[in-house]
């Protein structure tokens, strides 16, 4: 049996994000190395271990949510469904999302290097979170039939690599695999 990717703290220097600080003071408060699944379930909130509830991140989605309404990528709304309201945050910067999609499809189309550890490290984490985050057929949707297939099946050969492997090829693209490996199980 393969064991689980441990997370280890390189360095506790500030980042200036006050989501990525506190997650480091998390890392570093814990009195043993956690697994990356731990640390996704713990830094969105999705555990009940009461053992370990102090590392938990409070109000991720609600905080993430306000940095990006700051920035002017979002935007604030009240939608009224049936018997109460929900605050919602719709996309208020479209050309930001299209670069974003745009960035992607050209990624796997244009640019495309066949060979992971040559990819651009934010590429490959923003293709990894879209495919966690089941958007990546929409980030494509907008291509011709045959650049559609070919951008879904490169990005499936990608994402089918074996993340253990591939973490161990590279420097810096490790926790990128490991979060690949943690949501594939």
């Amino acid at each position: 049996a393969v064991s689980p990717l441990q997370v280890l703290l390189k360095s506790d220097a500030p980042t200036g994000d006050v989501l990525l600080d506190e997650t480091l003071r998390h890392i570093k408060a814990t009195e043993s190395a956690e697994t990356v699944q731990t640390w996704i379930e713990l830094l969105t909130g999705e555990t009940w271990n009461p053992f370990k509830l102090q590392y938990q991140l409070r109000n991720v989605r609600e905080r993430l949510a306000k940095a990006l309404v700051e920035k002017g990528i979002l935007t604030t709304e009240k939608q009224n469904f049936l018997l109460f309201d929900m605050t919602t945050h719709p996309v208020s910067n479209a050309s930001e999302k299209q670069r974003l999609v745009k960035k992607l499809q050209e990624s796997v189309l244009e640019r495309w290097v066949n060979d992971p550890q040559r990819m651009e490290r934010r590429t490959l984490a923003l293709l990894v979170l879209a495919h966690a985050s089941d958007v990546l057929e929409n980030v494509f949707a907008s291509l011709a039939d045959d650049k559609y297939d070919v951008a879904m099946n490169r990005t499936k050969d990608l994402l089918d690599m074996d993340p253990e492997v591939e973490a161990a090829k590279a420097r810096g693209t490790e926790m990128i695999w490991a979060v690949l490996a943690a949501f594939n199980k």
